[in-house]
Order: structure tokens, then C-alpha cells, then sequence
């Protein structure tokens, strides 16, 4: 009989092992990061005390003014020590490109280009950093007169080559659309996901912006069609790019489409603020109450 009571030992033993394991296994389900739940805003590390206070997770930095790639190693290292400090890491950059390194154009300067983004790469992973938004509407604007086509050439070639950089400092690029008023190039999230598709790299990213799209009058469809390549998300009212909470106005069609898709990434608010102190806490709470809404 011994040899019963010890098979049933056993069985019990295993048995209290499963329930733990799917304990477990539920525990980490329940904490798993919820949709949009990781909100940032666009402004100095300086600012994060107030952002921690509000309920924000990570602040979006500026390439050329925290990761500073064409200054030294010794100025770097001095902001990175203070970074260190803040209650909320940097986690994406943008302002990537100066107006002075173009993109396309017969002044293209793609060897520049990319010595320029294997510093601020290679930077990027030090800090923690792993997005790296480019916008950079000076940089790749089609000079008047210059073929279209052959500048969409050059961008391609362009991202095509920063891509494998990014992935050795494993840092993903996002593709930022924008709207016609500041860029002549690249305009939609469409337009935006036609280039991503081209240069098909994991480290060249699509991300989309609601101001943007609010302004070109694009709406969620090119969200919805290219929502795959979708890793970062701005977001700000359209009239004067208020900070969303000022004007009131509505997110969830976009938020819906995001949902569709199934995106799991960051949004920062980027926006022109009329008093920084006061708003981030409206605009954050009128974003969850958006998010909470969403069908």
C-alpha cells in the first residue's frame, strides 16, 4: 500500500505544479500591456518629472538635441548621465535629418546620411532608444524642377541602406507621412506604406500621425491598409495642432483602425502647447478617455 500512497503523492505533486505553471501563465496574460496603454509626449527629458506625475510612460526625444550625432562622444556621455536620472526613459527620437543633408536632389548627400544615422544608431542603443522617427521635411523636400521619380529613386536607395544599420544597433526606423503644407514628398500613410513595401526591411517601419492625416484629409483608410507596418504613432487636434482636449476633437475612428490592425506600439503627443504645466494632464486624460471608448 505504501507504493499507492506514494504514486498518489506524486500525482498530487504534478497536479500543484500545473496549477502554479497556469497561474503563472494567467498572471502574465493580465499584465500584458493593454492597447495604447504606452503613451509619451514630444519635449526635453527635462520635462519628465510632470509627464510621471500624469500618468505618461517614456518621453520622445530629438535626435540632433539628445543623441547629437555631429557632436562628441564626451557631450553625448554628459546628456546620457542625466537621462540616467529622469523618472521616464527616452524611448523614440525624432527630428532626425538637418535640412542641410538632403535626401534627394541633385544635393542628395547619402554617404553623409548615413554616417550621420550609424552615430545616432549606434547612440540610440546606448540610451535605450528604439525608434527613430524620420520626418525630416527639409531633408527629403523635391527640390523644384527634379524629377519626381528619380527622387522616390534616391529615398528608396536611401532607406534602403540605413535599414540594415538600424538593424545592427537594433533600432527601428518609422517612416513619418506628412502633410503637404511642410513637405512636398511622401504625404499619406498610403504613400508611406507603398515606400516601406519597397525598401522591405524589418528596421524600416511605417508610422503614422493623426495630424497629418487630418490635414491631407487622408481619414484611417490608409491605417487600415497599411496597418502591418505600423510601429509609432503622433497624435494632436488638427486646428493650430492643439494638444488633443482643447478642441475636443475626435480620435476613434483612428483608434478603431488601430485596434483593427492590431497595433500594439507607442503614441506621443506632439503639439504646439499653450501652457506645457497645465495641458499634459488634460490631453493625456482626453486620450485614455478616447482610448476607453473605442469600439
Amino acid at each position: 500500500m505504501d507504493w499507492v500512497r506514494q504514486v498518489i503523492k506524486i500525482k498530487s505533486i504534478v497536479a500543484l505544479a500545473g496549477l502554479v505553471l497556469l497561474s503563472g501563465l494567467t498572471i502574465g496574460q493580465n499584465t500584458k500591456k493593454g492597447f495604447l496603454s504606452d503613451i509619451g509626449v514630444c519635449t526635453s527629458f527635462s520635462n519628465a518629472g510632470i509627464l510621471s506625475e500624469n500618468g505618461y510612460t517614456y518621453v520622445e526625444e530629438g535626435v540632433r538635441s539628445f543623441l547629437i550625432p555631429d557632436k562628441s562622444e564626451e557631450e553625448f556621455n554628459k546628456i546620457l548621465a542625466q537621462a540616467k536620472e529622469s523618472p521616464l526613459p527616452v524611448k523614440v527620437c525624432n527630428s532626425f535629418l538637418p535640412g542641410s543633408l538632403k535626401s534627394v536632389g541633385a544635393e542628395a548627400a547619402h554617404p553623409e546620411i548615413l554616417k550621420f544615422a550609424e552615430t545616432a544608431f549606434r547612440r540610440a542603443q546606448i540610451a535605450g532608444v528604439k525608434v527613430i522617427v524620420f520626418g525630416s521635411g527639409r531633408s527629403r523636400n523635391i527640390p523644384d524642377g527634379f524629377s519626381r521619380e528619380e527622387a522616390r529613386k534616391q529615398f528608396i536607395t536611401l532607406c534602403s541602406g540605413m535599414a540594415p544599420i538600424a538593424a545592427k544597433y537594433d533600432v527601428v526606423i518609422v517612416l513619418e507621412p506628412l502633410n503637404s503644407k511642410e513637405c512636398n514628398f511622401i504625404n499619406t500613410v498610403t504613400e508611406g506604406g507603398e515606400i516601406v513595401n519597397e525598401v522591405n526591411h524589418p528596421n524600416f517601419r511605417l508610422m503614422a500621425d493623426i495630424y497629418h492625416i487630418e490635414m491631407e484629409g487622408e481619414g484611417p483608410e490608409g491605417i487600415l491598409k497599411y496597418g502591418n507596418l505600423i510601429k509609432h504613432i503622433h497624435i494632436a487636434e488638427k486646428e493650430g495642432r492643439a494638444a488633443p482636449g482643447t478642441h475636443g476633437d475626435d480620435f476613434r475612428p483612428y483608434f478603431e483602425a488601430l485596434k483593427k490592425v492590431g497595433y500594439q506600439g507607442r503614441i506621443s503627443v506632439e503639439c504646439r502647447w499653450d501652457n506645457f504645466n497645465s495641458q499634459v494632464g488634460t490631453a493625456i486624460r482626453a486620450i485614455k478617455k478616447q482610448i476607453q471608448l473605442t469600439k
